[in-house]
């Protein structure tokens, strides 16, 4: 019996690459690209952990390239980029995950320094990783961008005004693209992860976690990686087609929370 719809919800056989892929989100986000039969470039400066990754990846047989990279070296998003498309083919998706946070006072010495560091990882990385993607992105008219932003591009938290300023301007990245490349076909939009269980929020103690998630989410719980990996590729379906320029929200309910 023929399908009655004409969108695909299938990622098999796209070529997609995702930054900061060593471990929590990003890594989650290979993991769940690679079982939907997505070829998977993945990026990240741990050497060991992205190999670990890919191995998980192959002994579950899905199809990964590896590509060790500092993303704040201005050279290697095009790099990387050429890479995966030598191995696996032109990118139809790309995810910009790789992301820090430095907990640090707005007057500290080192503020300038961690400032640095900061941008250079979330914004201006993501940036050129776009710019290096989207000659591939085009071509087919189909091509998907998902940049990993922040509830903090939402709004603020003390002490770490680096990290919240690069995570604003993720959003305003993400507007700018969708509205420049529309045209295109492209898509590009954009995930503000709230509480999840990651390495940035191991140093927080489990009972912490606990009364914050009480506290101010809707679902009195942190999220795992997984949970917003799914959204993520949703956004890289074909058929997530009429969708662009959107920041969405995966925070368990803390941004609708007010009691």
């Amino acid at each position: 019996m023929p399908r009655l719809t004409k969108l695909s919800r299938s990622v098999a056989d796209r070529v997609v690459l995702v930054t900061g892929a060593a471990s929590g989100m990003g890594r989650a986000t290979a993991h769940l690209l690679a079982d939907e039969g997505a070829k998977v470039g993945i990026v990240d400066r741990s050497g060991d952990a992205l190999e670990a990754v890919a191995d998980e990846i192959r002994e579950a047989g899905g199809t990964v390239h590896p590509v060790v990279a500092d993303v704040t070296d201005p050279a290697a998003p095009a790099a990387a980029v050429a890479e995966v498309r030598g191995t696996l083919g032109p990118l139809d998706g790309l995810v910009n995950n790789a992301g820090v946070s430095i907990h640090l006072p707005f007057e500290d010495p080192g503020f300038a320094e961690a400032w640095t560091t900061t941008i250079a990882v979330n914004l201006t990385a993501q940036t050129l990783f776009a710019r290096a993607a989207l000659p591939d992105l085009v071509r087919n008219g189909d091509g998907r961008i998902v940049n990993i932003a922040s509830t903090e591009g939402l709004g603020a938290t003390s002490g770490i005004a680096p990290y919240t300023a690069s995570k604003h301007g993720v959003i305003g990245l993400t507007r700018s693209l969708a509205v420049e490349y529309g045209k295109t076909g492209v898509t590009v939009n954009c995930i503000c992860p709230g509480p999840i269980r990651t390495g940035m929020t191991a140093r927080i103690p489990d009972a912490d976690k606990e009364v914050f998630a009480r506290r101010r989410t809707a679902l009195r719980r942190y999220g795992d990686p997984e949970e917003v990996a799914q959204m993520t590729v949703s956004l890289l379906l074909p058929a997530a087609s009429f969708t662009t320029g959107a920041v969405l929200v995966v925070d368990g309910g803390l941004t609708v929370r007010n009691a």
